[in-house]
């Protein structure tokens, strides 16, 4: 199979669409498919995966480039005879290669990934919410599968009236996060220095932003027997700082590969604080390396952990949920063991090798059936 992989994110930046991107590229190369990656120019490399990568003309927004409309993405669509277009997390630049398929007769598979109407609604910005959807709707009208990584996404994208939707989950490195990096000689000095005297840890893993509400974590004031690590970078981090000002936070600053693997081994309970998930990798991976995990009962989350049995979902509009769940791992410790495998026994079947072979599935699916003529 030929595919073109157009994505609004690639290398240097580092996100969730960067990361799914160089997965679904790894794989392709895995199984023998060819590909060219379509990207804005900001820096990426010549090549990836064996595949050669395209800058398009972008600008610079908010530090984020975004690619402008251009002739050459229907030029190299058109040279490259794919046999399908892969959109991730489409916007100016996807929707003008979902556009150039539609023209050239070659189907396209949108991923939604990027709440945007969520943000509209967070920020209080009334019709900005109807309109981000109708940019939404004006993205994926051409595509002929949107994919949405969680039962909240589709719920969403089908209220907004987007059809032909699928669901595409994320992967997990099972290898990378698991249970067993808790031995590690590098897990037991991260202890000692965020526990020295054996308290319970509990981490958080992500971007320090706006829509991660950090600041949750103000609701574990003065409970005893704890500590609170804090794992990522943001523009949020000075005011996260100064809501939990007193408390025995360590923050250890933006990590990734091994250095992240060790941070989760070194936490007993995993909370996520964000309400505005589309999918919740961190979930995947804090369950892979063997934790219980307490999220908000919004968006992708909702999907990602079983209640009671591996985590706890609680009531975004109560913080205090949030407090008490901690509180009954903090004081249960065969709980939280028996929470923790549970977890991993859940992500098992998610590698991104299983993933990925679904998501050429799903390639397949849009393929025009070949008529035989006799």
């Amino acid at each position: 199979m030929r595919v073109v992989v157009v994505s609004e994110s690639f290398l240097p930046t580092t996100n969730g669409v960067t990361t799914s991107v160089r997965k679904v590229l790894d794989h392709l190369a895995l199984r023998g498919h060819e590909a060219i990656v379509i990207v804005p120019a900001a820096g990426a490399p010549r090549e990836y995966a064996g595949f050669r990568v395209h800058e398009v003309p972008a600008v610079a927004y908010r530090q984020f480039p975004v690619g402008l409309p251009s002739p050459q993405v229907t030029k190299l669509i058109a040279d490259f005879k794919p046999d399908v277009i892969h959109a991730a997390s489409p916007f100016l630049l996807g929707a003008q290669a979902i556009d150039a398929g539609k023209r050239l007769g070659i189907p396209a598979v949108a991923i939604f990934q990027t709440d945007v109407a969520g943000y509209a609604r967070r920020n209080r910005l009334g019709a900005a919410t109807k309109f981000a959807w109708r940019v939404v709707r004006w993205v994926h009208e051409s595509a002929a599968l949107t994919l949405a990584p969680s039962t909240a996404s589709l719920a969403d994208l089908e209220a907004a009236g987007i059809g032909r939707l699928g669901r595409w989950g994320r992967g997990v490195d099972l290898a990378t996060y698991h249970p067993r990096n808790r031995v590690d000689p590098a897990v037991v000095r991260l202890r000692q220095r965020l526990a020295p005297s054996g308290e319970t840890i509990v981490g958080y893993v992500g971007r320090i932003a706006p829509e991660k509400q950090v600041e949750r974590f103000d609701a574990l004031r003065g409970m005893p027997g704890i500590r609170i690590a804090l794992v990522g970078d943001g523009p949020s981090l000075p005011a996260v700082r100064k809501a939990l000002r007193g408390m025995p936070v360590s923050y250890l600053g933006p990590l990734s590969g091994r250095d992240l693997a060790v941070a989760y081994a070194s936490f007993d309970v995993f909370a996520h604080t964000g309400a505005e998930e589309t999918f919740g990798q961190t979930v995947q991976e804090a369950h892979a390396s063997g934790l219980p995990v307490i999220a908000p009962r919004a968006g992708g989350p909702i999907d990602l952990i079983d209640h009671g049995v591996d985590g706890y979902l609680f009531d975004p509009r109560f913080d205090a949920q949030l407090r008490a769940y901690v509180e009954g791992l903090v004081l249960d410790e065969p709980l939280r063991l028996r929470m923790g495998e549970a977890g991993r026994r859940a992500v098992v079947g998610r590698s991104w090798e299983s993933v990925c072979d679904e998501l050429i599935g799903h390639y397949e699916s849009v393929l025009a059936p070949v008529t035989v003529r006799v």
